[in-house]
């Protein structure tokens, strides 16, 4: 029987003072899976463990499955996972055709979605590239090119990493990383964005680079111009006699997951989502929201939305003012 499992939220508290946005605090109140899955058989606590996420269940699977593996003492070089990839197309198109239009002022492009999944399923690329060089995906990009923020696009973007790679910069996984992660020491962006990280950062608003990052990544799909370490990859690796760990490039960025296995029996289990990295107490978020204008509430609200939205969190999200 699948317990109960609050998979939590995003909320951030903005402070204004003089016009302007002084203080963020952002709180990602996800909770420790771990608490679920220990003492658990491993298979079962596998099997269990995509069930309790609503988004992203594909890669939620496979990096159990793989993570479970390398405990056993199995590597998994990185490879493209066609159905981790399929899932990543699968979420960029939703967000693209669906979810931008309207943030833009114009309307979603709703039978071109439709259209769109069949094509991805099927694998039929040459008219998903059709579609990508349309002129109404031309229109949105005109319209991304016209937002102007404040904010740059952050340079603390994570590098491209395989789990045997992580093993140097993270040795072992804590409950302390699992909630506040950290790249050498400070937060870092990840997703699309960090996958495409060619984007102009000194021109480029982050709500245009991360949109246009996940638009890259599917002309790079449409075009078999996608490579390893784009969306849809997955490694794993032993950390140690029964620990395994395995990464896996969703849509939204890196994910993590770290088994420790007491004989056949989950002893601890670790996981950094994406949104830990995205929505940390210190990252893009705040860089993004500190010293913006103040002075119209609505459109500061509109603000928070468009960064939130680019950024993407797993989990849903609130405004508060302090």
């Amino acid at each position: 029987m699948m317990p109960n499992f609050d998979t939590g939220r995003v909320r951030i508290q903005l402070t204004c003072a003089d016009g302007r946005v002084g203080a963020v605090q952002v709180s990602n109140e996800r909770p420790d899976v771990a608490m679920v899955l220990r003492g658990r058989t491993a298979d079962q606590a596998v099997q269990l463990l995509p069930l309790l996420f609503a988004l992203c269940g594909q890669a939620q699977a496979r990096a159990a499955a793989l993570a479970l593996a390398a405990a056993r003492g199995e590597e998994c070089v990185p490879r493209l996972d066609p159905n981790v990839q399929r899932e990543v197309l699968r979420e960029h198109l939703w967000r693209c055709l669906l979810d931008l239009p309207p943030l833009l002022e114009e309307a979603a492009l709703q039978q071109e979605f439709i259209s769109a999944m069949k094509w991805a399923a099927e694998g039929n690329r040459a008219d998903l590239h059709a579609l990508l060089n349309s002129p109404r995906i031309a229109t949105l990009h005109q319209r991304l090119q016209q937002i102007e923020e404040s904010h740059p696009v952050p340079s603390r973007l994570l590098p491209r990493l395989d789990a045997r790679r992580s093993l140097a910069e993270w040795p072992r996984l804590s409950a302390k990383f699992c909630r506040l992660p950290d790249w050498r020491g400070m937060p870092a962006g990840t997703g699309a964005i960090a996958r495409q990280q060619q984007i102009d950062k000194k021109t480029t608003s982050l709500f245009s680079a991360c949109w246009r990052a996940r638009f890259d990544e599917l002309l790079d799909w449409a075009t078999g111009d996608d490579k390893v370490g784009a969306g849809g990859t997955v490694s794993a690796t032993p950390v140690a006699p029964g620990i395994g760990r395995s990464l896996v490039e969703t849509a939204r960025g890196l994910l993590m997951h770290e088994i420790v296995l007491d004989g056949e029996r989950i002893a601890d289990y670790l996981i950094v989502a994406p949104t830990e990295w995205n929505f940390h107490p210190h990252g893009i978020l705040v860089d993004q929201l500190l010293g913006q204008d103040a002075g119209d509430r609505a459109a500061l609200q509109q603000q928070v939305a468009r960064a939130v939205a680019a950024l993407d969190p797993c989990v849903p999200w609130g405004l508060e003012w302090a």
